[in-house]
């Protein structure tokens, strides 16, 4: 949770002026659709019912990656060890019993 501290104050400018650049270059915020048209992988998706279930797809998987992560940020405060430190020590229970996984 407190990675972010280690990150030079060089870097953290970089990351935040790549994403200002991002959102205001590349993906405008007024499309909440997802569909930014630059395609599937270079290919333009012309039946719409194809092009709705991708981008349902796109959403549902980012949504799952937001849980993922978010069940990883509790495990570390439960635990107080990052997730490397905890598969590296075959120690990943987050009741702190000792007994290996849950």
């Amino acid at each position: 949770i407190d990675g972010y501290k280690a990150i030079p104050v060089a870097g953290g400018a970089q990351i935040i002026a790549f994403c200002a650049l991002v959102e205001l270059a590349w993906l405008p915020a007024s499309k909440y659709d997802g569909d930014y048209g630059v395609g599937w992988f270079g290919r333009e998706i012309v039946d719409p019912e194809e092009k709705a279930r991708k981008l349902n797809v796109e959403l549902n998987n980012g949504r799952a990656a937001m849980l993922g992560i978010i069940g990883n940020m509790v495990g570390e405060c439960l635990t107080g060890q990052t997730m490397y430190e905890q598969y590296a020590a075959q120690h990943i229970s987050p009741f702190r019993d000792g007994q290996g996984v849950f």
